[in-house]
């Protein structure tokens, strides 16, 4: 008996609208002028990852949801921790490279918790968050992984 799965129709228009959001976030880092609200971006950025993900989910009626809800994990790490395994790997050996100690031992602190996907608890517990613009250390990179992730 072979194995159905739902397969959803390649949407151009929703890869559009995702490049849009990401170009609104760049410009915003960039500090173009007129682009002030790069959080817009990343509103519909996860606004359409959730839709994304929704359908993936409750598309198919062929597996119980909690089968669908452990491969749509074990396909998201598959994907997501090589990367967050290089960047970390790379930005330590910056790091170690370039950091005093007082900040080399901050970044470990930022890393760690990045690494578990819980950067948000020594930003509260240090209370810069990621909206703080006198933040130092925000894991901002992490910060989308860990919530596409989850």
């Amino acid at each position: 008996m072979s194995e159905h799965r739902f397969a959803p129709a390649y949407r151009p228009d929703i890869d559009g609208l995702r490049a849009l959001a990401v170009i609104a976030v760049v410009l915003y880092h960039a500090q173009v002028p007129g682009f002030g609200g790069g959080y817009v971006g990343v509103d519909v950025f996860f606004v359409i990852s959730g839709y994304l993900i929704t359908r993936l989910l409750a598309g198919s009626g062929v597996k119980p949801l909690r089968l669908r809800w452990s491969e749509f994990y074990l396909r998201r790490a598959r994907r997501i921790l090589p990367a967050l395994l290089l960047v970390s790997l790379v930005a330590s050996a910056a790091a170690v490279a370039i950091l005093l100690p007082y900040d080399l031992t901050r970044f470990g602190k930022y890393l760690t918790a990045s690494s578990l996907f819980l950067s948000n608890l020594p930003e509260w517990k240090e209370h810069t968050g990621y909206l703080n613009s006198r933040s130092r250390w925000r894991s901002s990179s992490i910060w989308c992984t860990r919530w596409r992730f989850t």
